[in-house]
């Protein structure tokens, strides 16, 4: 383990002005692997919001907002700019201009012919940011306009077990929330059966578990089954069907999760404990699968498969078109 501050040391900030990186979690250890391989999405990510591109926006010149700097490090919020939170590291990156231009961004999509959906929310608008190739850069510098670097960051974040998320607004700046685990090795989880099976839902992710009404299940339109949970539509997601067990008819109770900054409701059979594992890597010992992050071996000596929840929701997003 080696304190997570060697990391941004590394890599002083570009551009004409400082970008905030000095926080309280700079004393925090993480996985020696991750030291290496975290450098990779960092550099890109700081690169990006030192550039004077229009992804990450700075106010038009004689209109910058007339408002007391913050601290260095410091988002609007006055959060450090990286927290130790739940066994995770959070790395936030942000600037106060004028944030994220929604049109543009979608009239770049539509000339590249990316798949946009109808009345797109600004998350999905946002997450078109991370297409390999894309870019709204008019001009090709050093720092933009190469349309790599944001496709590399997620990427890179993913394969270290992490999720990347955009929020913006107009006037309000843009911020970048990568939120990393501080190892690799082990794991809090909420261990579950389903069609006969044993996974793993990574605690961090788990935000509670219900027992579901008849009533409170509708069928929507372009979305799929939801679950509504006090007053919130929440889309639902059968992990037995999605990973083709059997006996997934048996589901009757739900946990819900969240990643990549959206819920998802998972459908399963029984809630089997909480429990520490350590976590096997699945694609080097048999292949990738998508909507895992890994595997365990239990106490009894039975595979566990854990589950990639930011995959999940990511995988049903691709899908839904597809279903419509």
């Amino acid at each position: 383990m080696l304190p997570v501050d060697a990391v941004f040391r590394r890599f002083p900030a570009p551009g004409p002005r400082p970008v905030g990186a000095a926080g309280q979690a700079g004393a925090a250890a993480h996985d020696r692997r991750r030291h290496r391989t975290g450098q990779g999405p960092d550099r890109e990510d700081r690169r990006s919001a030192g550039a004077p591109g229009p992804q990450l926006d700075r106010p038009r010149p004689g209109s910058r907002r007339r408002a007391p700097r913050r601290g260095q490090g410091r988002d609007r919020h006055d959060h450090p700019g990286r927290l130790a939170w739940g066994g995770h590291i959070v790395i936030e990156v942000a600037d106060d201009g004028r944030g994220l231009d929604r049109g543009r961004i979608l009239a770049k999509a539509a000339e590249r012919g990316l798949a946009i959906p109808d009345n797109p929310t600004d998350g999905k608008v946002w997450d078109l940011i991370f297409q390999p190739g894309f870019s709204t850069a008019e001009q090709v510098t050093d720092l933009s306009g190469r349309g790599v670097g944001m496709d590399v960051v997620r990427r890179n974040i993913q394969a270290l077990g992490g999720e990347v998320q955009l929020e913006s607004g107009s006037g309000r700046g843009t911020r970048v929330v990568i939120r990393l685990p501080l190892t690799l090795a082990i794991l809090d989880g909420m261990v579950v059966s389903t069609g006969d099976e044993i996974l793993i839902l990574p605690l961090s992710h788990v935000l509670e578990a219900l027992q579901p009404q008849a009533d409170d299940i509708r069928t929507v339109a372009g979305e799929g089954r939801v679950l509504r949970v006090r007053g919130e539509y929440l889309p639902m997601l059968s992990l037995a069907g999605h990973y083709g067990f059997h006996g997934g008819n048996r589901e009757s109770l739900v946990v819900v999760v969240e990643g990549d900054g959206q819920k998802l409701a998972l459908e399963v059979e029984e809630l089997v404990g909480q429990q520490q594992v350590v976590v096997k890597n699945l694609e080097r010992n048999y292949r990738r699968v998508p909507g895992i992050s890994g595997a365990t071996i239990l106490g009894d000596g039975r595979v566990a498969l854990i589950v990639d929840v930011g995959g999940l929701i990511r995988l049903r997003h691709q899908q839904l078109p597809q279903a419509a």
